[in-house]
């Protein structure tokens, strides 16, 4: 039996779409690529804004076409927000919700989060620690299409890490939906992992993909920057830089914790001569409400106080469901696209600045297998990309080298 497998969305998705590939082949399948005729395709969705549902829908229909008589199991985040409309979709086999994952591998109708980890690159391995999300922003869908939040027994985590281990993967980067959430299910502190995953042998260098500024803890940093293999790297959502956003939209912090936060990481863990912190810095543009004068706020509080080494920008989707769609002070699709590029040119202004505070510095790359005009890429420790010519003796090590 062939089996072909799509994923859109987030780097959980990914994790998961994986960890299903790795099940279908343990069970004896072929695993065949998204374009080849196969008996069953898996698609793995995504529902954050509605381009992202849109192209669900296109794959799930370029599976029929390719092999009308194939079975299609959609499942992710569109799945369980539009199940009536996916089932609506010729060649759709079965739809799998948020609560359901588990059952496309096992036969387990109890279990309600599974453990998850990507494969296919030899550098980096994204590992599920966490999901859903008890929030409820007024933006958001995604409480209702993942779930409350939960997690994965500590001991299960340092499990998976050990099989990414044994794969010869250096580095593993922990992902959630409200990552720093870890602990709901189990009773167990996010800390309390962050110590026995670093205690796991053979990975060598860890990254949190996404936590909230209020629940990266001091203890967390101070625990961090003490020396483990928790690298200077955050990637925190901010969302807007306007207080009165923050409140509308209910938001857990405000710019001032904030901006708080990235002083103190930024006090335990920089030193003279050392590598700067990268900051990777969420921001959605168009929120409903937001005027000029608020979006320059977020601007001038991006520019000026907190200076991150990246900037992820979002135009504000309209979601049905939410309570965002109903307000009526929504922003024009032409405001939105001036306001994503102006924060895409700042962007490129304060990237530069960042590695530019960094020449000079030493820092450890972990060189990939890519080759690109015959060189070789890797990031440092701090998430700076770096290249030089190809050296297949370097590939999956960590070279010390001078920025």
């Amino acid at each position: 039996m062939k089996i072909a497998f799509t994923t859109l969305g987030c780097k959980l998705n990914y994790a998961e779409t994986s960890t299903y590939e790795r099940g279908f082949v343990a069970a004896g399948w072929e695993v065949v690529p998204w374009s080849s005729k196969a008996d069953v395709y898996l698609v793995n969705t995504c529902a954050v804004t509605e381009t992202a549902e849109k192209k669900s829908r296109n794959y799930i229909r370029r599976a029929h076409k390719t092999a009308p008589a194939a079975r299609i199991i959609v499942t992710g985040c569109y799945a369980e927000l539009r199940r009536e409309e996916i089932e609506k979709i010729e060649g759709v086999w079965r739809v799998y919700g948020a609560s359901e994952k588990s059952k496309i591998l096992e036969d387990n109708t109890e279990s309600y989060i599974f453990g998850a980890y990507s494969t296919g690159e030899r550098t980096r391995s994204f590992l599920k620690v966490q999901d859903g999300c008890n929030n409820f922003c007024a933006y958001c869908t995604v409480p209702y299409a993942r779930g409350r939040s939960r997690n994965i027994p500590i001991c299960e985590c340092v499990k998976m890490a050990r099989e990414i281990a044994a794969a010869g993967v250096k580095e593993v980067v922990l992902t959630g939906v409200n990552t720093g959430d870890f602990g709901r299910t189990t009773g167990e502190s996010f800390l309390d992992l962050l110590k026995a995953l670093n205690e796991v042998d053979g990975i060598e260098r860890f990254r949190i993909s996404s936590i909230e500024p209020n629940l990266i803890t001091p203890e967390i940093v101070d625990w961090i920057a003490s020396g483990t293999k928790f690298q200077p790297h955050f990637h925190i959502p901010l969302q807007s830089g306007s207080d009165t956003l923050l409140r509308r939209v209910g938001r857990r912090y405000d710019t001032e914790l904030f901006a708080s936060r990235i002083d103190y990481i930024r006090k335990a863990m920089e030193r003279p001569g050392g590598p700067k912190v990268f900051f990777g810095i969420d921001v959605i543009v168009g929120l409903p409400g937001e005027t000029e004068e608020l979006f320059q706020e977020t601007y001038t509080f991006l520019k000026e106080r907190i200076k991150p080494a990246f900037i992820h920008v979002f135009p504000y989707s309209r979601r049905p469901g939410t309570k965002a769609a109903e307000w009526k002070d929504q922003v024009k699709e032409s405001v939105k696209a001036q306001r994503v590029a102006a924060l895409e040119e700042l962007c490129k202004e304060l990237h530069a600045e960042f590695v530019s505070a960094n020449k000079g510095i030493r820092e450890k790359v972990l060189w990939e297998s890519s080759v690109k005009g015959g060189l070789m890429g890797g990031y440092t420790g701090n998430y700076i990309r770096l290249e030089k010519p190809f050296d297949a003796a370097l590939v999956n090590t960590l070279e010390e080298v001078e920025i």
